[in-house]
């Protein structure tokens, strides 16, 4: 990748190509088969054409990349293990052996982990090193989380994977996150985004007690009055309140909307750092396939702002990117279809109506 400030990377991202989104719509709806028959998964490849550029869409060839990231404000209690699991995690990703390594294998795509900004740690196989603090993030609950500049360079380490992914092949993205604590930072971020409080979108994450939430709700009310983010300007929230992880999915978003690579949204942490990218380029939208429906509280709310309705509703809250990979084999299936299935004319009757008329005087 070029170097390049933000503003250039925001405008370097185009819009989607409406007429190859009408393209696919009208094949749709001439393949043998009740109209929006496949419903989510037909309007998630039109999407992915208007993010392609062209109607004979193509997702074989898929990446995820999993930021890996630690927060200083796990120093307020509000996660239920240390930041110890997020290295252990870490290295069972560089070892292709977490839970998205082995659901990467069987959707046929690829699994990389970058440390952007884990606590200090010795070399671990597998992983890729981008840190942008060795340490992680400050605690959001006492002042910023990042400077404006490594805020920026956490962004622009995303873009740069998305690119590099590219570039290898990818045709589909996702991406997902590991960091001890990115729950509270990513509740943080949509209390400001979406002008809720704490109670309303600070979840369990994974497994707090009764007593815990209430210590995490706290918190976030604290950072929030600390730091003052500005909601109106993404990257002074990324920097008073958000993770490395959230900045760096961010940039990964704005890269492959930048490169016409569609890329599909995980969990809530992902469809927080999904909001603060279209924040900054509203075009970065044509290129996000939502997934499923967070269970954190803020995560529904943030689809919705996005205008993203999710096709899987199977109370994920695992993290990594499992969601986003999940729906991986089921966009396999929709390209079968789309791509080899045949069409009415194929077999010689007529095409269902969008009106809902008879077809071919009888009434179906």
């Amino acid at each position: 990748m070029k170097p390049m400030n933000i503003s250039q990377l925001i405008t370097s991202i185009t819009p989607a190509d409406e007429n190859a989104m009408e393209q696919a719509r009208r094949h749709w709806d001439s393949i043998a088969k009740p109209l929006g028959g496949l419903g989510r998964l037909e309007e998630l490849l039109v999407t992915a054409a208007g993010a392609q550029g062209t109607p004979m869409v193509r997702l074989e060839r898929k990446a995820v990349a999993v930021f890996c990231a630690d927060n200083g404000v796990v120093e307020e209690g509000v996660t239920q293990t240390g930041q110890e699991v997020t290295l252990a995690v870490a290295r069972a990703m560089g070892a292709g052996e977490s839970s998205v390594c082995q659901m990467a294998k069987v959707a046929g795509a690829t699994a990389t982990p970058i440390d952007v900004g884990m606590a200090v740690h010795p070399p671990v196989p597998g992983l890729l090193e981008r840190s942008v603090c060795p340490g992680g993030t400050a605690n959001i609950a006492r002042g910023p989380a990042m400077t404006r500049e490594q805020c920026f360079q956490a962004l622009f380490t995303g873009v740069r994977v998305a690119e590099e992914l590219i570039v290898k092949g990818a045709q589909l993205l996702a991406a997902g996150e590991m960091g001890i604590g990115n729950t509270t930072t990513a509740a943080a971020v949509s209390c400001v985004l979406l002008n809720r409080a704490p109670e309303e979108l600070v979840g369990r994450g994974a497994g707090l007690s009764n007593e815990g939430l209430k210590r995490k709700r706290e918190t976030v009310a604290r950072a929030l009055a600390v730091n003052q983010p500005d909601a109106a300007d993404p990257i002074d929230v990324l920097c008073k309140i958000g993770g490395f992880d959230i900045a760096a999915m961010t940039g990964f978003y704005m890269g492959a909307a930048r490169n016409n690579v569609p890329v599909i949204l995980d969990g809530a942490i992902s469809c927080a750092s999904a909001l603060l990218a279209v924040g900054l380029a509203p075009n970065a939208k044509k290129a996000m396939l939502p997934s499923h429906l967070p269970s954190e509280p803020c995560g529904p709310l943030l689809l919705e702002a996005l205008g993203l309705v999710p096709v899987l509703h199977g109370q994920f809250h695992l993290g990594e990117g499992t969601g986003a990979v999940a729906l991986m084999p089921l966009l396999d299936m929709a390209s079968a279809i789309y791509h080899s299935m045949t069409s009415f004319d194929g077999l010689g009757i007529e095409a269902y109506r969008p009106d809902g008329s008879p077809v071919g005087g009888v009434n179906h």
